[in-house]
């Protein structure tokens, strides 16, 4: 085993590996940019080396720094986590070159599977079932659109380079592939500096199945799958294992398929063969096909670590080491059942849009996984993936799994910043989720699910107590004249003003909200509104957090403070702070409402910005390669 260990990686899974090789007595080295220089992976590491500025071209892209500091550090070996420089075959040559080891797949077998058009021909070459599609050299518009109508519509474009939903669109009719392969390509070019494309048939009715694979570089054995169909905008949010309504039957032919595409590259670690299911009438032995494969460790690897009993970092650790595999595939077993929810910094009703801002207040429950790289009082930045935490709860059959995951999900308290918590709760309990009915359509079906919250009476009355300093009020204590105390408070969520009238009475508050009265009463720990006992608050600055199931932000606003003037509908502004990716229109230029103005690349992703209204634009203060705040002005257009 190693004695030093680097890990070319930040955020959860930097700390979820330093975990693993502290419990094996490896000592581990961290990496940073200088907007991670107090990050919780440095302070959880022995040592720490700085990279370089925030930027990831500038850091975590850097694989010459990367080696430089695990050889002066005296490491012997580099873990790339996942992202960044895992399946970059250029990076495991050089860490090889300069006598590491590099604990992950071979350079030939990251290259193999690195692009999805090559990739399919090897798998249909192994007898892997591959989904009808194009893949070839010719990248021609005009043939790649033949190529999509022979193939017919709907259809996907994919990145052939890349991964994580980038560089993919759906495309439901001819009209709007042009548009669509410029997008994809772009985007493509931006993330994988590979702007080349594929098609493929879309499943009308999919589900994203992927088995949990993992070889010595001679054999290869699964750890079964993982159901990753809950996602939005191609981006997972719960994942389950095992899948729900999976056979015997199908599980073996999804699992032999998955060590075939293992075999096939001498494939040595883990990683994740993912593919595309028909779920209409149920899973079927000849109803999968070949997507990808991901030569890395994934981020829903948990939910199989809870269900298989194996510590997956630790095989890659032994593996990379000379050890052979730990069993074989007979030894494998299900236990349970278990599922991950990604927490997010992201506004949901706004389209999932990332945010920034510091994390005033964390709290997690004891009794569910939790991997996570923040802390109270870090800050999440525009620089990186704006991923909070990963929640795993496990139980003995799925129906107890996800009874946990929502109670641990409304035990979890997040303060200071726009996350996508009460959208994960009311997902934990949609009805066809609950019922095992999946696929990658389910969250776009169902609009309550992004729907901004709307706070009952209760909680707006228990954020205005708070607001007022009422929060330990004793009874008998606020009266004024032989009439109780009245207090008149200023709340703020969105773009809406709520007015609460609050009384001070003998056995507690009244409050007026919005034509309803609610009374809360002080109880030891905290307040009960008709007899329930409300959840906690957190205030900080000017807001209060009501937490709980659908946790709301409310704004205190300063009453001595005017609002500024907004643009309205005369302005195109970014919505978060981001690098602009190009300009679509110079001043003079007549545009209609929806038209494409500005791309605005944040937090890994590509974000379109229209035009809010027809108009003539007056004025264009953004350039390409401009780097924006949350707000700031990018387009303005002549008075309406």
């Amino acid at each position: 085993m190693f004695t030093r260990l680097l890990i070319a990686n930040r955020g959860e899974i930097a700390c979820r590996i330093i975990r693993t090789a502290r419990a094996l007595g490896v000592e581990t080295v961290a990496v940073y940019s200088d907007a991670d220089a107090d990050a919780l992976h440095v302070r959880m590491a022995d040592t720490a080396v700085r990279l370089g500025p925030a930027p990831v071209a500038d850091s975590y892209l850097r694989g010459d720094l990367i080696i430089a500091a695990a050889r002066d550090t005296g490491a012997q070996a580099i873990h790339p986590g996942y992202g960044f420089l895992s399946e970059n075959p250029d990076f495991v040559d050089a860490v090889v070159d300069a006598g590491l080891v590099f604990i992950g797949p071979s350079a030939d077998a990251i290259s193999k599977m690195g692009l999805k058009d090559a990739a399919k021909t090897l798998m249909a070459d192994a007898g892997v079932p591959v989904v009808p599609g194009y893949q070839g050299d010719n990248q021609d518009a005009d043939h790649l659109a033949g190529q999509a109508a022979d193939i017919g519509y709907p259809v996907l474009i994919k990145a052939v380079a890349g991964g994580g939903g980038k560089g993919m669109r759906l495309v439901e009719s001819p009209g709007d592939f042009a548009e669509a392969l410029a997008s994809a390509q772009a985007e493509a070019r931006t993330a994988f500096g590979n702007a080349r494309v594929l098609i493929e048939k879309y499943i009308q009715q999919p589900r994203h199945i992927e088995v949990q694979i993992f070889g010595d570089g001679t054999d290869a054995v699964h750890l079964f799958e993982r159901d990753c169909s809950l996602q939005r905008r191609h981006q997972k949010v719960i994942e389950e294992a095992p899948a729900p309504g999976m056979t015997a039957q199908v599980r073996a032919a999804m699992g032999d398929a998955a060590v075939a595409a293992a075999r096939a590259i001498g494939y040595a670690g883990a990683g994740t063969v993912e593919f595309i299911v028909d779920g209409a009438g149920g899973l079927r032995p000849d109803g999968f096909w070949f997507m990808e494969m991901n030569t890395r460790l994934q981020v829903e690897h948990p939910v199989t670590e809870a269900i298989t009993g194996v510590d997956l970092v630790d095989w890659q650790l032994r593996v990379a080491a000379g050890a052979p595999l730990p069993c074989v595939q007979d030894d494998l077993t299900i236990t349970g059942h278990a599922f991950e929810a990604r927490l997010y910094a992201e506004d949901v009703p706004a389209g999932f849009l990332p945010a920034t801002g510091t994390l005033d207040h964390l709290q997690f429950p004891a009794d569910a996984r939790i991997d996570s790289g923040v802390a109270a009082g870090s800050e999440i930045s525009p620089w990186y993936d704006p991923m909070i935490a990963k929640v795993t709860c496990h139980g003995p059959d799925r129906a107890t799994a996800l009874g946990r995951l929502s109670r641990a999900l409304a035990d979890t308290q997040v303060a200071g910043c726009v996350t996508n918590l009460g959208f994960l709760q009311r997902l934990a309990a949609q009805p066809d989720f609950v019922a095992g009915r999946v696929d990658t359509g389910l969250i776009a079906r169902h609009d309550d699910l992004t729907a901004a919250v709307v706070p009952t009476a209760a909680h707006t009355a228990l954020a205005a107590v708070h607001a007022a300093g009422l929060d330990a009020v004793v009874p008998h204590g606020g009266f004024t004249l032989w009439q109780p105390l009245r207090h008149l408070v200023n709340l703020r969520l969105a773009e809406a003003d709520l007015k609460v009238a609050l009384t001070v009475q003998r056995d507690g508050i009244a409050a007026e909200v919005a034509g309803e009265t609610v009374m809360l009463r002080r109880v030891a720990d905290g307040w009960t509104c008709d007899g329930m006992r409300m959840p906690q608050v957190a205030v900080h600055a000017r807001q209060i957090t009501v937490f709980g199931r659908d946790p709301v932000t409310f704004d205190h606003p300063d009453p001595l403070a005017r609002r500024g003037a907004g643009a309205g509908g005369d302005a195109v502004l970014a919505p978060m702070p981001g690098l602009v990716q190009s300009v679509a229109v110079a001043v003079g230029d007549s545009v209609q409402e929806g038209a494409r103005m500005v791309v605005l690349e944040a937090m890994k992703m590509e974000h379109v910005l229209r035009a809010p209204r027809d108009g003539i634009v007056a004025s264009v203060t953004a350039a390409p390669g401009d780097q924006v705040k949350a707000k700031a002005t990018l387009i303005t257009l002549e008075p309406s």
